[in-house]
This record gives C-alpha cells, structure tokens and sequence, in this order.
C-alpha cells in the first residue's frame, strides 16, 4: 500500500463512550464515537479528510484551493480553516439550497450566521449564487478555478464534501482508529452514521469488509443513484488499498430520514435532537447527524436495529445557529 502524506490538523483518536440513558431507552448496546469533538475548526469528520487532502495541495505548491457546497457546508467551513493554517487562500462556490432535480418547497438554513459566520472570520471567498442544481453548483466552481488561473494562481480543486479517494482513505483509517478503541472479543454489529457525498461510507465500508460489523448510512440525499457514485470512489480507494473495489450493492442505505431534502432540517431530526441534547446533553446537526440518530430511533423502534451500536457524530454542530 502507498504511502499517503498527511498534515497534522484534528486530535485523534476522537472519544468513543456508552450513551447509558438512550442504551437502556432504547433497549440496545448504544455507543458514540465523538468526531464532533476532533479539536479543529470547532470539530467534525471534515478534519479528517482535510489532514490528506491539505498534504496533496502543498505537495502540488497550490496558492489557492476551490470547492463548493451549500452556503451552510461544513466542510467549506473546515477547509477555510485549514487553509489558514498554511497560507493558501480558500475559494468556494455555494448556493443555499442546491438540489438534484427540482427546488425543494420549503426553506433551508439561513444565509447567514452559523457556518457563513465562520467563513468569514477565516478569510473564505465565498462565490454566492442562486438556487439550482448540483451539476450547476459544479459549474460555477470551475468557474470560481479558472478565474483565479486567470490571474495567475496555482489552484488546486476539491470536490464536494471532500469526497475523493484521499477522503475515503481517511475514513479508512478512522475506521481502524474504532477497531483499536474496542475489545476483540466485542466489535459493534452495527455503526450508523450521516451519509451523503460518500467518503465516510466508503472509507468505512472498505475498513469494515468481511468482519460481523454492518456499516449503514442515513441518508442525507434524495438520490437512490448515489450508491453507483459510491462504487465509483471505492474504486479510487480499492486501487490505493490494493484491494478488491466494492460495488453499490455493497453499500447500506437508508433513504427513510431525508425528510424534506438535502440541506432542510426535518420533524424526526429535529425530534431527534432534542431527545439527545436532553437524554445525553449532546448536540447533533440539523442536516446530517440529527437525521441519521432520527434514523437509529426508526430502525430500533422497528426491530430492524439491535446488539451493539456505535452512532458516528459526524460533527456539523454551527448549524444549529442557522435554524
């Protein structure tokens, strides 16, 4: 396997704990690992991804790094951060709400406060456009690219999310960082986490193949599609692992806690929430990690979930300032 560079941003290994209040609610083994609490740019999974993405950017001498994402994107929040940290100047374009195939019919996060808030004390060139689709949002960062190439800048892209084989690799090792904080004799049978661009999935599911432990993703995205992107990363990865790529069908997902669509906090997330902040005192997401727990009371409450559970927080907490 080749080595992969990395820069030192995040403290890992993030806490893993027993949620005692909601394990005995809910009638499971209920565990959280805390990548809410990895200790950069106040906190998430992003940080983990940016640690080998940000070491291929410096490598490659870039000036100035482009992504895009929803103006509430916690990895563009991130990744300002971490271009901070090294002198390169951060460029994103964003949309409020930007959607696959039509616009949804209720209002997302606020434009402003949250994430934005922080993007703006880190420097982040923000590129604000309307509302439409993903394949749009793509354009216009190209475009974002192109006009800094313009001016003579060595530019290095990043695609949504960080959802690149660098980024599956990531999650890759953040799965071996779990095994090492677990008993042999007691692995989880399930770990249920948010999933949407599809690096934490697939790193994961790379980590996790031929062991009892089932790796399920709650949906963030409205698209059933999204598991052929996610055999399309697992290729990347698979040739950097040098092991067999996975395929969709290797891929669990549920699509049941979308709710209104990607980017819009939904009743259940937000009842699930609440039900953490007051069972356990810790705070979720609106737009990933509340629906996904929203998804582990689903599943429980169906006997579809049970044994021991480790919940993935995948961090995403500024969010909750743009409700």
């Amino acid at each position: 396997m080749p080595l992969i560079s990395k820069v030192s941003l995040i403290q890992a290994p993030t806490p893993l704990h027993r949620l005692n209040r909601l394990s005995a609610d809910l009638g499971l083994d209920l565990w959280i690992k805390r990548d809410d609490l990895t200790g950069f740019a106040m906190g998430g999974n992003k940080g983990r991804k940016l640690e080998t993405m940000l070491a291929d950017a410096i490598e490659q001498g870039a000036e100035v790094i482009v992504t895009c994402g929803a103006i509430q994107s916690n990895f563009i929040r991130q990744l300002g951060a971490a271009c901070s940290v090294f002198g390169i100047q951060c460029a994103a374009a964003v949309m409020a709400t930007p959607y696959e195939y039509q616009p949804p019919f209720v209002d997302g996060l606020r434009k402003e406060n949250g994430n934005v808030l922080l993007d703006e004390l880190l420097g982040v060139d923000l590129w604000r456009y309307a509302d439409g689709t993903w394949e749009e949002l793509y354009r216009y960062a190209e475009d974002v690219a192109e006009s800094y190439e313009a001016k003579g800048r060595r530019v290095y892209r990043i695609p949504v999310g960080g959802s690149s084989p660098l980024g599956a690799y990531a999650f890759w090792e953040a799965g071996r960082e779990l095994q090492g904080q677990i008993q042999e004799d007691k692995p989880f049978d399930w770990i249920v986490f948010a999933s949407s661009s599809g690096s934490t999935q697939v790193g994961l599911c790379h980590c996790f193949r031929g062991t009892k432990t089932k790796v399920l993703g709650i949906a963030s995205d409205p698209e059933p599609e999204i598991s052929e992107d996610f055999a399309e990363l697992s290729r990347g990865l698979a040739e950097r692992l040098g092991e067999p790529p996975l395929i969709a069908d290797d891929f669990r997902i549920c699509f049941d806690m979308v709710g209104p669509g990607y980017g819009i906090p939904s009743k259940d997330g937000m009842d699930a929430i609440q039900l953490m902040a007051r069972r356990e005192g810790i705070f979720l997401d609106p737009i990933y990690s509340g629906k996904a727990f929203a998804g582990v009371l689903a599943l429980a409450e169906r006997n579809e979930l049970s044994g021991r559970i480790c919940f993935w927080h995948t961090g995403g907490v500024p969010t909750l300032f743009a409700i």
